[in-house]
């Protein structure tokens, strides 16, 4: 589906509102989650070399697409 907006334009507030809600809500899951999970298991996920993987991929992934920019629709 083609984007209504004009080229160059940015996200409104509806998107944007949109997107922060969808995020916390993952964030609320997340916790919810891993408080069902036992004590040694949530303290490594939490407070250990997982937490900060999903972290560096989690930003290098972000990045990584902010780099590439959006494709160019040719089909005008």
């Amino acid at each position: 589906m083609a984007d209504a907006r004009p080229r160059g334009s940015q996200p409104g507030w509806l998107e944007v509102l949109t997107v922060a809600a969808g995020v916390v809500v993952v964030v609320v899951g997340a916790a919810a989650l891993t408080g069902f999970l036992p004590s040694p298991i949530r303290e490594a996920i939490l407070n250990g070399p997982v937490m900060i993987g999903v972290l560096i991929v989690g930003t290098g992934w972000l990045l990584w697409r902010i780099s590439r920019g959006r494709p160019v629709d040719d089909e005008r």
